[in-house]
């Protein structure tokens, strides 16, 4: 693909005759080509910020989390293949009833409502049942609302949203629901940002940032609102539309307060194993599990709208004081993180699995650390094993930056 076409990926903008292949192996890797453009994205994100509100749209603790995130939730599909693919393959190969022809517009359209579709009932579903919840609220645990956030992804959701997508797998070629799964993906990367406001009668067809912004506000009138992912069209059809209205405080209801990634991953499946051993009565056991987050004996399946917490206007974000020259060296070794990250996106092929095991453990431990740093710097012990973790293994060859002559840097940095 093209710079142009990776672009205008982002925004659903490659048309039938550009975006149809006949096989999934010829599909290109839309997302990971577009790593680039997030970045300039994220760039222009803040200047327009300055400019119109004499303000940064971001803070560097909670953007180097969902960073940390982001790559996180990538990791195992450096292992393998999707599970999305994997499972959708296997149901088209044995049970599909018949084919719609691959390089169809009408196919390729179809695939998109579909897909669409499929995406708005398992996000609803995300929202209200626990156990989902607890994979999907890592989405939603940012308390800033900007690009950043768009890749504050989970690392479970996807072993669990696999199965909604099954019936497709009857009728439509697995190469072009490669691709829009990919393209419903990206399509909402852009939508998280508040430097955009109103796109006038798009807001009644598409997702937009407007709606979205509700999707992650914590006030009343934005809880389980807007689940679609790039037509807004299925909220306004299933009574889950809500606009824009009283100004939005982003986050979770409870928060998590936390910048450490694996911390954001577990703690709200641990909250559910105390709460199900603590609850009596198997009914409600399973209910803890399979009912709403807010779900509790005697309460409506999605819990009582009473009890979400009222905002005041007053709210300040999770944000620990630390040396600037803290924020200063995260900078600077996550942005080595991100070298060695997208090294090993381009060499896997032909690594050994040691040596991929060994990076994608070195990344984790590198993601792990800096959050631990960003909520207390006396947490440097952590860090300083990780530097001489790095050392070794960047001296016996195991870690390699993309571009050579930046060895040396490295060494000296850590």
């Amino acid at each position: 693909t093209t710079p142009g076409q990776q672009l205008r990926a982002l925004f659903y903008a490659l048309p039938p005759g550009e975006s149809a292949f006949r096989t999934v192996e010829e599909v290109p890797n839309y997302v990971d080509k577009s790593i680039p453009f997030f970045s300039a994205f994220i760039v222009l994100e803040f200047v327009v910020s300055w400019i119109q509100k004499r303000k940064l749209s971001g803070r560097i603790n909670d953007g180097i989390s969902s960073l940390s995130l982001g790559i996180l939730s990538r990791l195992p599909d450096v292992l393998f293949r999707s599970v999305d693919l994997i499972s959708y393959i296997y149901v088209w190969n044995n049970y599909r009833l018949f084919e719609l022809p691959w390089d169809s517009p009408w196919t390729w359209y179809l695939t998109l409502l579909g897909v669409d579709f499929v995406y708005y009932c398992f996000h609803r579903i995300s929202h209200e049942v626990n156990i989902v919840w607890a994979a999907h609220q890592v989405h939603h645990s940012s308390e800033d609302y900007n690009l950043f956030t768009a890749l504050r992804q989970s690392v479970l959701q996807k072993y669990t949203s696999w199965i909604f997508n099954l019936p497709m797998a009857l009728f439509i070629p697995p190469s072009v629901f490669a691709v829009h799964l990919q393209f419903n993906l990206l399509y909402q990367f852009w939508i998280h940002t508040e430097v955009i406001t109103n796109l006038g009668p798009l807001e009644w067809i598409l997702n937009t940032p407007s709606h979205h912004r509700v999707h992650h506000g914590r006030n009343r009138y934005c809880i389980d609102k807007n689940y679609g992912g790039t037509l807004i069209i299925w909220d306004r059809i299933f009574g889950t539309f809500e606009a824009e209205d009283a100004k939005v405080v982003y986050g979770l209801t409870h928060p998590v307060n936390s910048f450490d990634p694996i911390m954001l991953q577990l703690r709200p499946l641990a909250h559910i194993w105390n709460t199900f051993w603590a609850t009596p009565g198997f009914c409600n056991k399973l209910s803890v599990i399979f009912k709403g987050p807010g779900w509790g004996p005697g309460k409506p399946r999605l819990g009582l709208p009473e009890e979400i917490p009222v905002i005041t206007g007053k709210e300040v974000p999770f944000n620990p004081s630390v040396p600037a020259y803290l924020n200063c060296y995260a900078v600077v070794h996550f942005a080595v993180v991100m070298d060695l990250y997208t090294e090993l996106l381009g060499t896997v092929t032909v690594l050994s699995q040691g040596t991929i095991l060994l990076r994608i453990g070195f990344i984790i431990l590198s993601l792990t650390s800096f959050g631990l740093l960003m909520e207390n710097p006396k947490a440097g012990i952590l860090e300083i094993i990780r530097c001489f973790v790095f050392v070794g293994a960047y001296k016996l060859g195991y870690l390699r930056s993309q571009i050579s002559s930046l060895g040396y840097a490295y060494e000296v940095s850590y």
